[in-house]
């Protein structure tokens, strides 16, 4: 009786290693996962602010004699067309640009780091159809978005 008493309780360093062992585990299998979904919900905010730049260019235009020159005209104008947010030129982990004269304009989304916040580059005109591609230069010519 003396002997069960005197025993200490706590865990084995071989115990201490199998539960490391099991969180590096799960962690190899959660990462890749959870970077690849931040990359889609990058790509997926990207698409919205394409659309809300070609509604509000076209907007824009309806309103004045022209296409906005650039994003800042869109953000800066009141009411403003889009939020300051994405009219500050990033968003997301995507950097946007607007040109624009008096009968067209275009937009584009470049990813701030290639492959990291983002893998396509996207495109939109006066038509609104938004295209992208995935080598870093996207134009009209690119491939549309489905």
């Amino acid at each position: 009786m003396n002997t069960r008493r005197m025993r200490k309780k706590g865990f084995t360093l071989v115990e201490i290693m199998i539960v490391v062992a099991v969180i590096v585990l799960l962690a190899a299998i959660a990462i890749p996962n959870l970077l690849r979904a931040r990359l889609n919900a990058n790509e997926a905010s990207a698409i919205a602010s394409m659309r809300a730049i070609a509604s509000a260019a076209i907007t824009y235009r309806a309103a004045n004699p022209g296409f906005p020159g650039d994003l800042s005209v869109l953000s800066n104008a009141v009411p403003s067309y889009v939020d300051a947010f994405l009219g500050s030129g990033t968003k997301q982990g995507y950097t946007y640009n607007v040109t624009g004269t008096t009968n067209w304009f275009n937009a584009t989304a470049v990813p701030v780091t290639q492959n990291a916040t983002g893998v396509r580059s996207f495109y939109v005109d006066v038509t609104g159809i938004i295209r992208s591609s995935s080598d870093g230069t996207v134009t009209a010519d690119s491939t549309p978005i489905g």
